[in-house]
């Protein structure tokens, strides 16, 4: 340090003041003190000699310093006020200049003893002792001792300014002695030290230690003494000491330990004087502070206990504080005893300051978090220890405590109150003051007892009070509050010093928590944060939970909940899971209403607060008045919102009926929680359970409800069931709480995997314990099952590891019989499915299979749910997949449809619906897309739908989509095929192809449907599946066609029979209700009989249509066969609708053609597969089988056989008649309808066209019997006027034209055919006559009573016969037709057709008029006309073939010349002249075929002829009555000419006698005899007659005769002579008297043709000459 004398105008400027000092003092003891005038002359003298010797004033002054000095020495001696005032003045001016040797130092202080001794000038000696000794260090050792030991006894005066005065400047020596050492300690030391030694040490001595520096021995000893003295003992070093006080002693040490910590850390020997001086001497001095208790009787004397003295505990503490603060390291062991100590003043028994005092301390100490970790490991960490830091915070506790409990004795009643609150809390309503807008006092209030917080303090720095207090001699008035005020900060302290310790500093306050600063930490460390946590959690819990409850102000409570939420938040990290689960439960139990029964809370609480917890805790509550409690808590914080309590499943029904009250601080303690859960997700673990139950009934009291996705909203109407009233303080808040508790879980997404897991882990058992309770029908809280879904939509970036837990547990949820609970666990599914499918993955979600069949299993698993809503639900999901992820789902089509197809009959129409509609979208839009290995899946679906009996309009669009399917297979076939054969590489099952397994599949389904329960179902499946087949069949494989028929085709018929078979022929009213149902399907069996028709028309159509493949596969005929028996069988069932369609399908398959023109009209072929894809096929087919023309023929004709059978026995079988016995009600007789037995006949051409190279008489003898009795089957009466046609408009029915078209084919047939074959004619004509037979004589069926036709008026007749005339009269044609072309056949010639011919027309033309219809018989005389225009000449030839032939033909002829009815009264002159001329044609063909070879006919038959010409050739009359006017009109005049005129032809006129002799003979001979008989009679009948004319025909026949007899006189005369025999002449002659006989006859005309005759007897009155030539021979 540079002294002030270098600069040599300052030393100028010293020495003249000194100078002037000498002057004034030389003029004042000039009178008085003449030596002192003298020596001031003197140093004068001197002064100016060291001015004038040296310019360096400086080595001039120091040392004469001593000399200098000597007259102010001199001065102060003089005890004169004034001249010791100036004499001290001028030594603090050269003290202050450093102008002094330590000679003159000591000079001075000898000056400065005796004025302390003397009384003078104490201020001044102070000032100048502390400019002494601060200025250098000249003084030391025991001049430093002595200046020391001056102001001490400066101190102890009696004046208070030199007192005050002496104590400031004791201070200040004291720390400047040891500043001394500070600076000693900074100059390196030069050469050896002694070591210390410890035995010196210990041996008190007024010389320093030898190890120590001359600045550091002084202060040692210096030290040594203070001990000392404190300790009412002698110093050693501080010589003169007279008195000192305790409390002045300790403010020394005090300041000393504060001030010069390095001093004691560095120097041993310091140290040393710390743990052997200062600690024990505190320890004692404590000694009587420990002893008191307050409130305790005095103990009996002789040792009465001293009371603790204000001023000495303080001044200890301050000490203890120091101690502990800055020499921990070195006196652990003195520190637990302090620090023991410490917790010992907080108990109750103490007196209110000291437990304030200690409180104070403790503050200072837990703002130090070094300290707190020190303690931690020196004590707390050591066993057999004193758990320090454990008891320091249980101390804290227990004081805190105290305070609420010692209501009587407390703090409320002590003497002192703060002036505004009087002790008692203000009037409070619902919290909020009363009165003159007076802000409430921050306080905490607990059972009655009201404690103000008094003051506040800045975090991290105490503030003391009472400690500061260092002129207070008697105890001061501790203010209420106080002390719970500062306990209540160290604890805040505390927490937030451990968080420090374990997680380090924050950076700044707003940084967030729960970034932690600290890395990785070795074992140690993670030791002592577990220890700090282990030790102070139990204390922490119960004091802050205590707080917590007790606290009426918004900030305290926001503190508390802060250091809980830290304390917390560091005991998860330490993964310290009991501590953490404790502070989550007392967050928990602070947001509920007061003692809300949640039994989680209490069994967690009790079990997790061991020791010290459960004395602090405040827990133990089960005595106290619960009501009172509520209450309180009402006054302590405004109530919000008032509600009902979730129930939960621990307790009874109906335990939960008064509501419950939610205060703003339930509110800001639950935004805490928010809090923790959502900064400190990551560390709950376990604890989620905790913290999710409360929230869940937080959420439940203040009436929010799951919204979508997951989120709480307050619900618009409050249910009955939750009767929330919330007030509009906390109203604005609850759309922040939702959010609050949105952003908690929308947090999770930051977890770690664990973490996550537990969260969900936690919602689960909470979703479960609301499950349970649903169960008794209580209304459950849905927030755990909102909550997981809200989880796992934030989550999704990690589906892996939240998927299965979650889902797992919300299809449980779906299966809970509670609607609600379980509508919002498949909300929950459907929404996590949704928003699954649509997240953005790494790997895009149609690549990672698993991943998505992980996802779109839980939709699968809710079918198994068979709730309706749930499904519904599924159903609307999988709705809104397919519009959303349609295109991207790829494999999980199988899932999707699954779900869709997951249906049964027990679910309602709405679902089904909504299935569909998923079904429609799917083959309407994505078919496309489907990965074609799933395309049977569709297909299956599809069938599924079809086959449900809820909605019928479903069913029938299920078929329809089915169609659309197939027609989708079609057009899309080269892809679909490519990639199956890709998918699959093998051939499918079977050795099918898969393309071919997937039609199989289809067609399979489809075959299903066909045999539905419901009508309409099986006719449009049965119309698609065929449909199906003939458009794509040709796509399909030989082998696969082998499997529709054996698998689809064949087993749809045998179904069908089955059931058809069993159907009720009851009408059915239940099933068909109100509906209107045409009478042909109003039964079941009536129904089925639709179904039965629509199979086999369809599979007859498909072996129609696809017979070229067919006939490849190797069971063809089997198949053939089995296709004939279904036909056979149901041709024969009585309903005429099923046999009537059974022939159809008949025909279909006869009608198989090469020949396409015959098929053109076909369904089947208007839809042709492409022709490579046939070709293709085709080919193959011709490889795999190759065959020859003669195998087809073999094998066709084998088919055809069978067929042919079948048609036989179909034909039998229903042409058999009913059976003649037991009479039955015709009504219940089975006739085979004229539709069916027309199909039957019509089937037979296209059957014949095959099989008729093999065609023989058995088989036609057979065809004759069915076609005859087919002919003869009656119709009902109902049906008559339908088929049979009206008159006048007759024609054939459909069957008989079938049958007359069969035989034409058979004719045609036989006619082309070999020899064999044409010796069937005489079979065919067997059956065509009988066919003509039935025309006149209608057949009879069995026994049945038909009616004619035409006899049917009205619909009482049961049966009705057909109309066969135009029947027969086309037969008759045919017959005709056939004889023309086959007359000179063998066979027909020896069958003798041609009298078989005649027989049969015979009896129409013997009916002639009698006959159903006349145009039969013009018909066959015209036909017989013809037959024998054919037939004569042959028979003439071949003569005896023909020989019965002749009498039948006679017969024939005579009876239709001379019928038995003459013709009807009312027919025409027209008609009879048409029916004369046919008669007339019959004679001219007598005339032109017979007669002319009359000798190649037998005589018998020629004669015949003969009688009937002359019967013919003369009118007569058919009646003999006299009144009969009409017939003269009817006689067949032109006739009876023409039988005449052959008659004449063929007599002897023209003729040589030889030719036709017999003939001539004999015509001539009846004719005359007829002549004779007729003239005779009437010549006869005139003469009766009288005068009365005979009627006019029998004039007419006498007209007729006696022209014929003129005419045949004309004749003879005319012809050779030889050619008239004599007999007929005589005949001539005997005739002419009965002319004669007639000449009276008044008659003209009988008259005139009488002349006429009788002029033809004049030639004969002169006999010519040939006569007798003529005679003789």
């Amino acid at each position: 340090m540079a002294s002030p004398l270098k600069d040599s105008n300052t030393a100028r400027k010293l020495v003249e003041g000194l100078q002037g000092d000498l002057r004034t003092l030389s003029a004042e003891g000039k009178r008085k003190y003449p030596h002192v005038k003298e020596a001031s002359e003197q140093i004068q003298l001197k002064l100016r000699t060291i001015c004038a010797k040296s310019e360096d004033l400086m080595s001039g002054l120091v040392p004469a310093s001593a000399e200098i000095i000597q007259p102010f020495v001199m001065g102060c001696d003089t005890k004169n006020p004034k001249i010791v005032h100036l004499c001290l003045t001028a030594v603090q001016k050269l003290i202050a200049h450093e102008a002094i040797s330590v000679t003159a130092a000591d000079n001075i202080l000898g000056m400065l003893w005796n004025l302390m001794e003397a009384g003078l000038e104490e201020l001044k000696l102070l000032q100048t002792a502390i400019i002494l000794i601060t200025t250098n260090s000249v003084v030391q050792h025991d001049s430093l001792s002595k200046a020391l030991v001056l102001c001490f006894r400066l101190h102890f005066t009696k004046d208070s300014t030199t007192i005050n005065t002496a104590a400031a400047t004791i201070k200040h020596l004291v720390s400047c002695v040891f500043e001394r050492v500070v600076t000693e300690d900074k100059v390196p030391i030069s050469g050896q030290t002694s070591a210390v030694n410890l035995e010196e040490l210990k041996t008190h001595s007024k010389t320093p230690p030898h190890s120590l520096r001359p600045c550091a021995g002084d202060a040692y000893l210096l030290f040594q003494d203070l001990c000392q003295l404190v300790n009412a003992d002698q110093p050693f070093w501080l010589i003169g000491m007279t008195e000192m006080t305790r409390t002045f002693g300790l403010e020394l040490l005090e300041a000393v330990l504060t001030s010069f910590p390095q001093i004691f850390l560095q120097h041993q020997e310091f140290s040393f004087q710390l743990k052997e001086k200062v600690c024990p001497l505190v320890i004692k001095l404590f000694s009587p502070s420990l002893k008191f208790r307050q409130g305790m009787p005095p103990p009996p004397s002789p040792a009465p206990v001293e009371r603790p003295f204000f001023p000495i505990v303080m001044r200890l503490l301050r000490i203890v504080c120091a101690l502990i603060k800055h020499y921990y390291r070195i006196l652990v062991t003195e520190c637990e005893i302090f620090l023991s100590l410490l917790v010992k003043f907080l108990d109750s028994e103490k007196p209110n300051w000291q437990r304030c005092l200690a409180l104070e301390v403790l503050h200072k100490l837990s703002v130090q978090p070094d300290l707190l970790r020190s303690f931690t490991q020196s004590y707390d960490m050591k066993l057999h220890s004193t758990k320090i830091f454990r008891d320091i915070v249980n101390g804290m506790g227990t004081y805190i405590q105290s305070q609420f409990m010692n209501s009587a004795s407390g703090t409320t009643s002590s003497g002192n109150k703060t002036p505004d609150t009087h002790g008692t809390p203000p009037a409070l309503v619902g919290g909020l003051p009363v009165g003159g807008g007076v802000t409430p006092q921050p306080a905490f209030m607990y059972r009655g007892v009201w404690i103000p917080i008094v003051f506040t303090v800045p975090a991290g720095q105490a503030r003391p009070t009472y400690l500061e207090m260092l002129d207070k001699v008697e105890p001061p008035a501790i203010s209420d509050g106080y002390g719970l005020s500062l306990a209540f900060y160290c604890l805040l302290e505390v927490v937030k010093s451990v968080r420090i310790l374990v997680k380090g500093e924050l950076e700044n306050e707003n940084q967030s928590p729960t970034i932690t600063i600290r890395k990785d930490i070795s074992a140690e460390e993670r030791g002592l944060d577990e220890e700090l946590i282990n030790s102070s959690w139990c204390g922490l819990l119960a004091a802050l939970s205590l707080l917590l409850d007790a606290s009426t102000d918004e900030s305290a409570t926001e503190a508390v909940l802060k250091s809980m939420k830290m304390f917390a938040e560091l005991c998860g990290e330490l993964e310290m899971t009991t501590p953490r689960d404790a502070f989550i439960t007392a967050l928990c139990k602070a947001s509920l209403p007061p003692h809300y029964t949640l039994t989680i809370l209490n069994s967690t609480a009790a079990s997790q607060s061991p020791g010290p917890h459960t004395k602090a805790g405040h827990t133990q509550t089960s005595s106290q008045d619960f009501a009172s409690l509520a209450t309180e808590s009402v006054e302590r914080s405004q109530v919000v919102a008032v509600g009902t309590p979730l129930p939960t499943a621990s307790l009874p029904v109906g335990a939960h009926q008064g509501p419950v009250m939610l205060t703003a601080k339930n509110i800001q303690c639950m935004r805490s929680l928010l809090s923790v859960a959502h900064c400190n997700g990551g560390i709950l673990g376990t604890a989620w359970h905790l913290v999710l139950t409360t929230l869940q009934h937080l959420v439940w009291i203040l009436g929010l409800k799951p919204s979508s996705g997951g989120s709480l909203k307050t619900s618009q109407q409050i249910s009955d069931s939750s009767n929330a009233v919330i007030t509009t303080a906390v109203m604005a808040d609850l759309p922040v709480l939702a959010s609050m508790l949105s952003r908690l879980f929308e947090s999770s997404q930051y977890l770690d995997e664990v973490a996550l897991h537990h969260l969900i882990d936690a919602l689960c058992k909470l979703s479960s314990e609301s499950m349970e309770l649903a169960y008794t029908n209580r209304e459950p809280s849905l927030f755990a099952v909102a909550k997981l879904l809200e989880t796992g939509l934030v989550n999704l970036h990690r589906v892996e590891v939240l998927w299965r837990p979650v889902t797992n547990h919300l299809l449980e949820v779906c299966q809970h019989p509670h609607q609600g609970m379980r509508c919002w666990g498949a909300e929950a599914v459907t929404t996590m499915v949704k928003m699954a499918l649509s997240h953005r993955y790494d790997t895009e979600l149609h690549l990672n299979l698993k991943l998505q069949s992980m996802i779109l299993g839980p939709l699968q698993e809710l079918s198994s749910i068979p709730q309706p809503d749930i499904r519904q639900r599924q159903l609307d999901c999988v709705l809104q997949i397919l519009h959303n992820n349609g295109d991207k789902l790829v494999h999980g089509w199988p899932l999707i449809l699954g779900v869709i197809g997951a249906l049964n009959n027990d679910q309602g129409e709405k679902l089904i619906q909504t299935a569909f509609q998923s079904l429609q979208l799917v083959v309407t839009d994505f078919l496309p897309i489907i990965p074609c290995v799933y395309l049977q899946n569709c297909v299956e679906v599809a069938a599924k739908f079809g086959l449900q009996n809820r909605e019928l309009n479903i069913s029938l669009t299920a078929i329809g989509l089915l169609w659309n399917i197939s027609d989708f297979f079609y057009q899309n076939r080269q892809r679909i095929e490519s990639e199956l054969k890709t998918a699959q590489s093998e051939g499918g099952k079977d050795g099918i192809p898969p393309f071919d397994a997937l039609w199989m599949c289809l067609y399979m389904k489809q075959g299903e449907l066909c045999v539905d329960q419901r009508p309409a179902v099986r006719k449009s499946a049965g119309q698609t599946l065929f449909s199906t087949i003939s458009a794509h069949g040709g796509l399909l494989q030989t082998n696969t066609w082998k499997k529709v028929l054996w698998q689809v085709l064949f087993p749809l018929l045998e179904t069908v029979q089955k059931l058809s078979s069993t159907a009720s022929n009851v009408k059915d009213e239940a099933a068909t209700g109100n509906i209107l149902i045409h009478h042909s399907r109003d039964t079941a069996e009536k129904q089925w009989a639709e179904t039965c028709v629509l199979s086999l028309a369809g599979v007859a159509r498909t072996f129609n249509a696809k017979r070229k493949i067919l006939q490849t596969i190797g069971d063809f005929p089997r198949a053939w066969s089995l296709l004939l028996e279904y036909i056979e069988n149901n041709a024969m069932c009585n309903n005429a609708e099923v046999s009537l369609a059974a022939l159809k399908s008949f025909q279909e398959i006869l009608q198989m053609s090469t020949d396409p023109k015959d098929k053109s009209d076909d369904l089947l072929t208007l839809m042709k597969p492409p022709s490579e894809v046939v070709m293709s096929r085709s080919e193959d087919n011709s490889k795999m089988l190759p065959r020859t023309t003669s195998e087809d023929s073999d094998l066709d004709l084998a088919l055809w056989t069978a067929a042919w059978k079948v048609w036989l026995n179909i034909g039998t079988s229903a042409t058999k008649p009913p059976p003649t016995g037991g009479k039955m009600p015709d009504r219940a007789v089975y006739v085979p309808s004229q539709a069916f037995l027309t199909a039957l006949v019509q089937t037979f051409p296209p059957l014949f066209e095959h099989i008729k190279s093999r065609f023989v008489a058995a088989d036609l003898q057979k065809l004759s019997t069915v076609l005859k009795t087919a002919l003869c089957v009656p119709v009902h009466g109902d049906a008559s006027p339908f088929i049979i046609p009206s008159f006048p408009d007759v024609t054939t029915t459909p069957l008989q034209e079938a049958t007359l078209a069969a035989m034409e084919v058979l004719i045609k047939t036989v006619q082309s055919g070999p020899e064999s074959m044409q010796s069937m004619y005489p079979n065919i004509f067997d059956q065509m006559l009988t066919f003509i037979e039935f025309g006149v004589r209608v057949p009879k069926f069995g026994q049945l009573d038909a009616k004619a036709f035409g006899a049917v008026k009205g619909p009482q007749v049961d049966w009705v016969t057909m109309n066969f005339v135009p029947f027969a009269e086309k037969s008759v044609d045919i017959v005709v037709d056939l004889y023309g072309f086959t007359a000179r056949h063998p066979t027909v010639v020896q069958s003798q057709v041609l009298q078989k011919i005649i027989q049969t027309f015979r009896l129409p033309l013997s009916y002639k008029y009698a006959c159903p219809s006349p145009s039969t018989w013009m018909l066959v005389i015209n036909s017989l006309l013809t037959v024998l225009g054919v037939g004569l000449p042959v028979a003439r030839k071949q003569g005896s073939a023909f020989q019965g032939m002749w009498g039948e033909l006679a017969k024939t002829l005579e009876e239709f010349l001379f019928p038995k009815q003459s013709s009807p009264a009312t027919l025409s002159m027209e008609d009879f002249q048409r029916d004369e001329t046919i008669d007339c044609k019959v004679v001219q063909l007598i005339r032109d075929d017979i007669l002319p070879y009359a000798s190649t006919i037998p005589p018998e038959f020629v004669k015949h002829i003969m009688k009937l010409l002359n019967k013919g050739s003369i009118h007569s009359t058919s009646s003999d009555s006299f009144i009969d006017t009409d017939s003269s009109r009817k006689l067949r005049e032109e006739f009876a000419k023409t039988c005449f005129e052959t008659l004449l032809q063929f007599s002897f006129i023209n003729k040589s006698k030889n030719d036709e002799g017999a003939i001539s003979k004999m015509a001539v001979m009846s004719l005359l005899q007829r002549c004779q008989d007729v003239v005779r009679k009437h010549v006869e009948d005139e003469r009766l007659s009288g005068k009365c004319p005979l009627p006019r025909p029998r004039l007419a026949e006498m007209a007729s005769v006696l022209k014929a007899i003129t005419t045949l006189l004309k004749s003879l005369k005319q012809a050779p002579p030889g050619n008239v025999e004599k007999p007929v002449w005589k005949m001539v002659l005997h005739l002419y008297p009965c002319l004669v006989d007639c000449t009276t006859s008044p008659s003209p005309s009988v008259c005139k043709a009488l002349r006429d005759a009788l002029h033809e007897y004049a030639d004969l009155l002169s006999p010519p000459t040939s006569a007798i030539t003529n005679g003789t021979t």
